[in-house]
């Protein structure tokens, strides 16, 4: 009993609290959404409801869990994450061209999402037991094939997005484990090569457009420029203070696609207006401090790079979902933190928080 209220003192609620109030702004909207359906249907709703149910339990028992252990058993769970990838290849449901979902009673399991928890849990072992002062090469290059493994499994299904967003988690932990500026511009060499080379040979139509789309939304208004062009419509009608819960035009009346996902920024900003949308940012950029101003207080190399590559993850599929909705990235199928509909980005990330606990409650701990 002791320890639990020990655990529970040097919790951090305020990190805990921005994200409950993100996974309240999700769940708002969702059922608004809902309501949008021709007979009122509040099944996915009630699914995301569930998942957060189980997330925030998980979260809790991760964060009174010893996040060493998940250290010492880092290469099982890289092992375990390659075998879910190469099973969902096999096994896996296919959606909309993608095999990405396992179907186990009714409920989908995206395995990519839990891959990016096991990717960062896998370079914060590598790099928190390895000096890059003593041939930085050869770590550039385990740790980038470790990474490579996933992100091309991951691009076998064909996910473009999750797979690029795993590579920028592997650049953004290998630049602040400090590699000398020349490694990071042969990176960006070799990124340019592989996105030339993977026009050329690998990407699909449908993806060669979504970036063509990115370039000139206008080109083709009412083909594939016509989720990018509603979402603006969305985000420019909702004024100051937005139309209304269930009042939205664009997702109420089904003008735009994938509200539920991709595009829940906009219906946040068509309903919301641009009050809502700035409470949106306030919350991630107290998440965001909150990591930061924790890092401080933690002498585990592990446990800074762990929440390193959270705060790295969290923000670029929060920049990249917001760029999507307002035109300035492509879509590419990543969804928004904490706020989009999905059980296994959900459960994921509210895991990925947990481990950030649990690194944070013993790093107040006096031996």
């Amino acid at each position: 009993m002791n320890k639990i209220i020990f655990y529970l003192k040097n919790f951090d609620w305020i990190l805990f609290s921005a994200v409950l109030l993100l996974l309240f702004f999700g769940l708002s909207e969702i059922y608004s959404i809902a309501l949008s359906r021709d007979s009122v249907n509040l099944l996915i709703f009630k699914k995301q409801a569930i998942f957060i149910g189980i997330g925030i339990l998980i979260l809790f028992f991760l964060a009174f869990f010893d996040y060493h252990n998940i250290r010492s058993m880092s290469t099982y769970i890289y092992i375990f994450g390659i075998l879910m990838l190469v099973g969902v290849l096999i096994f896996g449901k296919t959606v909309r061209g993608t095999t990405g979902w396992f179907d186990v009673a009714g409920f989908s399991m995206q395995p990519v999402e839990f891959a990016k928890l096991i990717i960062i849990v896998y370079l914060a072992k590598y790099f928190s037991g390895n000096s890059i002062r003593v041939n930085p090469l050869k770590h550039l290059i385990i740790s980038g094939f470790g990474a490579f493994i996933f992100i091309f499994l991951i691009f076998k299904q064909p996910d473009f997005g999750s797979g690029l967003i795993l590579f920028f988690i592997w650049g953004i932990i290998i630049v602040l484990a400090g590699f000398s500026k020349k490694y990071i511009i042969i990176i960006s060499l070799i990124l340019v090569t592989i996105f030339g080379s993977g026009w050329i040979f690998f990407f699909e139509d449908y993806q060669k457009e979504r970036i063509a789309t990115f370039l000139d939304p206008s080109a083709d208004p009412l083909g594939e420029g016509y989720n990018v062009n509603q979402a603006i419509i969305a985000v420019g009608s909702g004024g100051w203070t937005g139309r209304g819960l269930g009042f939205g035009s664009q997702s109420q009346l089904k003008f735009l696609p994938e509200s539920q996902n991709d595009f829940i920024f906009a219906v946040i900003a068509e309903e919301l207006g641009f009050l809502g949308v700035c409470m949106i940012i306030i919350f991630f950029s107290i998440f965001y401090l909150r990591l930061l101003q924790n890092i401080k207080n933690i002498k585990n190399d592990f446990g800074v790079y762990f929440i390193l590559g959270v705060l790295g993850l969290i923000f670029i599929e929060m920049f990249i979902n917001i760029g999507m909705n307002i035109g300035l990235m492509p879509v590419v199928g990543i969804s928004l933190p904490f706020i989009s509909y999905g059980g296994s980005s959900v459960v994921s990330t509210l895991m990925m928080v947990g481990i950030v606990e649990s690194i944070i409650i013993r790093s107040k701990i006096k031996y």
